[in-house]
């Protein structure tokens, strides 16, 4: 039975909810530009404290409730809620928790350090989409996580969630970007990111917890790498030639949608979908 093609887009800010980057604008661009080319298309992104439920129309979805993610030994709840963009007939999910997300800041506190509890964050957004689209029963052709704060997703899907339906044919897209923090992640990450079929040198490739290394670690477990700008780290780029995997120079914003619609239908060509 045939289908139209399903992409998953994660990314840890968008527009028009929150930006700190140039994945803003792609992670509002492309989902839309795919749903325009006749793909079925499902985003997710944080619910930071600082989104307006009232002014962007966020409302909690019901039948996705009872949730719980596990970082390290804690236990928390994950709320999911949605609202749709504007003159697009296109919803987004929001992953939502008290303790993680109701701060007013995304990443730094008005003083600007760097919150503590970043690499706890992470975790639990990463497991939450995972958990989230299981729940959804919704089994995605693409991947596609931009920046670091995706980076724990491409190991998850390779380690353990590939035994599922769900993702059992999905391919990992990881969008590379410029730093966005200079800081390391708390080193009990390796720890509490922990979970079945996941074990310790699994995260070697993460090295010291950088966003450079966190990147390169989502390089080494993702099918495909996209190097988004020309700011992105040396280090960054070396890694994505030395994978050998398909790799996209999304420099040239101007053909952005229309490179990387050709780019995921190479990689499905690739490896045949079941449907």
């Amino acid at each position: 039975m045939n289908r139209k093609t399903r992409i998953l887009f994660v990314s840890h800010e968008m527009l028009p909810y929150v930006q700190l980057s140039e994945i803003a604008k792609a992670a509002l661009e492309l989902p839309k530009s795919m749903q325009e080319r006749g793909m079925e298309i499902r985003v997710l992104t944080p619910r930071y404290g600082c989104i307006s439920e009232r002014r962007h129309r966020l409302h909690e979805v019901v039948r996705l409730s009872g949730i719980n993610i596990t970082v390290g030994d804690n236990d928390s709840p994950l709320l999911i809620k949605v609202a749709s963009l504007p003159n697009v007939r296109m919803q987004v999910y929001f992953l939502d928790n008290e303790d993680y997300f109701h701060r007013k800041n995304v990443f730094r506190d008005d003083d600007g350090s760097f919150f503590c509890d970043n690499h706890e964050r992470m975790i639990f957004f990463n497991k939450g989409v995972m958990e989230t689209v299981m729940k959804l029963g919704w089994a995605p052709d693409i991947v596609h996580c931009s920046g670091w704060m995706c980076g724990l997703i491409p190991l998850y899907i390779r380690k353990f969630y590939k035994h599922t339906a769900v993702f059992r044919e999905s391919r990992v897209v990881f969008s590379a970007y410029e730093s966005q923090f200079q800081e390391r992640l708390h080193q009990d990450f390796f720890e509490k990111a922990l979970m079945e079929d996941v074990v310790q040198d699994d995260f070697h490739p993460f090295g010291q917890l950088t966003d450079v290394d966190l990147q390169r670690g989502a390089i080494s477990y993702a099918d495909a790498v996209v190097l988004a700008n020309d700011k992105v780290h040396p280090d960054i780029i070396k890694a994505a030639h030395d994978s050998g995997k398909p790799l996209l120079n999304g420099h040239n914003q101007d053909h952005l949608a229309e490179s990387h619609f050709e780019f995921y239908q190479q990689l499905l060509a690739e490896l045949p979908i079941n449907a």
